[in-house]
């Protein structure tokens, strides 16, 4: 495997290895199903195989890689099975994130969620970089968890994070026109009724948000 990888920081040389891979595994630098070797990611990155194993362990608890005795190690492939489970508990984890945060939320907290909903109508008005599109879109996600204050919530949604971010990127490579339709009226309809004391409303949307995402994702895996 020769990889064009940048050399790792000599600072947290795990976190590092294990950021640099995960940067690549996103960009489809290493496609999935790809075997990663330890000699070769160490020589690829500059750093022990030990800073390599203890980053592919870090990868591993984020779902992005499997590790069999038999097997090796590689990248996950996006299967309609991994889709239905991760999205499942998705949508559990967004509706209790987004009905927690509705409870506590200041004015001050939500502002940053107009921010982003701006944000990503400016990239749409311009290139429209798919990317930085989903990016801000995990952002605006991310604040609901920091908002909601609950520390093993955040814990949990971390645990599927990388998994969500990795098969939305597949979606935007895949050709991304739904999304890109829908993402502003979905985000923004979620902060306005974040400000609306509506549980049973929010609920619904919140829900409905990470089922509209798991359908277009087994269209096109399915295409």
């Amino acid at each position: 495997m020769n990889l064009p990888l940048p050399k790792a920081a000599r600072r947290g040389l795990a976190n590092e290895a294990a950021d640099v891979i995960r940067d690549a595994i996103f960009a489809g630098d290493i496609a999935p199903g790809a075997p990663l070797r330890e000699v070769e990611l160490a020589a690829a990155l500059g750093v022990s195989r030990g800073s390599v194993r203890e980053g592919l362990a870090l990868l591993q608890r984020e779902g992005l890689i499997r590790s069999g005795w038999h097997r090796g190690t590689a990248v996950i492939e996006v299967t309609p099975q991994d889709i239905e489970e991760v999205y499942a508990v998705r949508g559990a984890l967004d509706r209790l994130a987004a009905i927690s945060a509705q409870a506590t939320a200041s004015p001050q907290q939500l502002a940053p969620l107009d921010d982003l909903v701006e944000a990503m109508a400016a990239e749409i008005a311009g290139a429209a970089a798919g990317p930085r599109l989903l990016a801000l879109d995990i952002a605006f996600h991310d604040q609901i968890y920091d908002i909601a204050g609950n520390q093993r919530l955040s814990q949990a949604w971390q645990a599927v994070r990388s998994q969500v971010y990795l098969f939305q990127m597949h979606r935007v490579a895949a050709g991304y026109e739904h999304y890109r339709d829908r993402v502003i009226d979905e985000h923004r309809e979620l902060a306005e009724l974040l400000r609306s004391g509506d549980r049973d409303v929010l609920a619904r949307c919140a829900e409905e948000h990470v089922d509209s995402a798991r359908r277009s994702l087994l269209a096109h895996l399915s295409a």
